[in-house]
């Protein structure tokens, strides 16, 4: 197969401009973020399920890399239009960030192309971060030599955000674009809307936007009209 220049790498895999370390609320995953942070680690695996910011955290490490001039590649290979190619020259990176893992094991070509990646980016002492919706030793894979690679570093069960959680993550996100967002409005959004991080962010969007354009700030009222 022959090398895909970055060039013509699928626009999805560009970096949501908001994933970042600073706009990340990490709950009882402190300890996750903070080895990220700290870039010690040439491979760590983070599992957990959706909404717990998996997603995030790895386009976080691959911001965090660009911004001391580092090389770095994010690949989310849920993407049904994605093959083994993408892989390809990826060992020529500082950082490398694979999302959803757990999509394609099992899938032969796949295996061989992440297990190929693990040993370049190794010889090159350069890092990979890795996420799944389990830990490595409950997924299946056909390549032994890869399933003991998956646990050459740390491995972090993300937890999911408490209501508290989701409170705080919220207002700090909205803090972060410069917009208040009381706690009455807050809480009334966490009762009367789907709670989950993802939901709720795309919610903060919309009333960003709207508040925006209709110059008015977030009240109860306001918020009622838009939901």
């Amino acid at each position: 197969m022959s090398r895909a220049p970055l060039s013509q790498l699928p626009l999805q895999l560009t970096l949501r401009d908001n994933a970042t370390f600073s706009n990340f609320y990490s709950g009882e995953n402190a300890t996750a973020v903070h080895v990220l942070q700290a870039e010690d680690e040439p491979v760590v695996f983070l599992a957990g399920g959706s909404g717990t910011g998996k997603t995030h955290l790895l386009q976080a490490v691959c911001h965090a890399a660009q911004h001391t001039k580092l090389k770095s590649a994010y690949v989310p290979l849920q993407q049904p239009e994605l093959t083994p190619v993408v892989l390809q020259g990826l060992d020529d990176f500082d950082v490398v960030c694979l999302d959803d893992l757990d999509s394609i094991l099992g899938n032969p070509e796949w295996e061989r192309a992440i297990f190929n990646l693990f040993n370049g980016l190794r010889a090159a002492q350069s890092r990979l971060v890795l996420s799944a919706a389990q830990v490595p030793g409950q997924l299946s894979t056909r390549l032994s030599d890869l399933a003991s690679r998956l646990s050459w570093g740390p491995v972090f069960q993300l937890r999911p955000l408490d209501d508290a959680g989701k409170r705080t993550a919220l207002q700090m996100r909205a803090s972060s674009r410069g917009l208040e967002l009381p706690d009455e409005v807050t809480d009334f959004v966490l009762r009367r809307c789907a709670r989950d991080p993802r939901s709720l962010f795309d919610l903060l969007d919309r009333l960003d936007t709207a508040s925006l354009a209709a110059q008015r700030r977030l009240t109860i009222p306001f918020v009622r009209e838009l939901i």
